[in-house]
């Protein structure tokens, strides 16, 4: 694709093809990056939204800020409960629900993914030129209230 093309020039469906094509890249390494710590996007993420929270939060509400079904949840805390990053306990306010909660190693690794996907993401800087950075942050942020066409 000719990045310096005419709006009108482009193929159908080149862009989308072009941005899909970069997300997933960009999601390949970053998993990458996570995975010497035995972490994913996924772990991580439920990690982050713990260490945001404060305090053991409901499986609901866990799913929730994850925007993910209550299901799967349910499977991602089975596995940070096995690796030993989270304990669930049951709710004082309400006995149908068990709450999950960060450990100390949880904590760690959190910190440990943090720091490593902040090395992605300069690694990833490093290799766009200086110039080209500003532009593609604004059209970046310019992408995310877009909404697009039903097709």
């Amino acid at each position: 694709m000719t990045y310096h093309a005419h709006v009108n020039d482009v193929a159908p469906g080149a862009v989308l093809a072009e941005l899909l094509g970069a997300l997933h890249s960009l999601e390949r390494r970053l998993e990458e990056s996570l995975e010497p710590l035995g972490l994913s996007l996924a772990k991580f993420g439920a990690l982050a939204e713990l260490v945001q929270a404060g305090e053991p939060i409901a499986l609901g509400a866990l799913a929730d800020r994850c925007a993910c079904v209550r299901s799967n949840i349910t499977q991602l805390v089975d596995r940070l409960e096995s690796d030993g990053l989270v304990v669930r306990s049951d709710d004082p306010h309400d006995r149908r629900s068990i709450r999950a909660g960060l450990t100390a190693e949880g904590r760690s690794r959190h910190a440990a993914g943090l720091r490593a996907l902040e090395r992605a993401e300069q690694d990833l800087l490093a290799q766009i030129p200086e110039h080209d950075r500003e532009p593609l942050l604004r059209a970046l942020a310019s992408l995310k209230g877009l909404r697009l066409p039903a097709f």
